[in-house]
């Protein structure tokens, strides 16, 4: 399956930002679904993940409240909508898929990943 991330950008501390993956290649609703990011200088982290029905969510403790994942099956295509953004928040955010598991904040267990979205929050 490939993966096409879009919807980075600029923008300032307490604003908002929608990103989107779109998927093509593949069965789009046998897949668990994940964000990850990576700052400048650091490893790449676990963000969120949604299971292949789209009924289980889970997120890292730093964006509960603030980050919602979603996915429409019908439109093969995960959504992260981000709110309350903070300085800390940017990095480039990847979108994943992986066929295993219901859903997984493990970077091994992903098997295809998107190029990445640039997101910055300026402070």
């Amino acid at each position: 399956v490939q993966l096409q991330a879009s919807g980075g950008g600029l923008v300032q501390a307490g604003g908002s930002l929608r990103l989107f993956c779109a998927a093509s290649g593949g069965t789009f609703r046998r897949y668990g679904m994940g964000w990850f990011r990576q700052a400048p200088g650091k490893e790449r982290e676990f963000v969120a993940a949604i299971s292949q029905s789209g009924v289980t969510t889970y997120y890292v403790d730093s964006v509960k409240g603030r980050f919602t994942i979603s996915r429409d099956n019908a439109k093969n295509t995960v959504y992260l909508q981000m709110n309350s953004l903070k300085p800390e928040d940017t990095a480039v955010y990847y979108c994943a898929a992986e066929s295993r598991y219901s859903y997984s904040r493990y970077i091994a267990d992903y098997d295809y990943w998107g190029q990445g979205t640039l997101v910055t929050v300026s402070s």
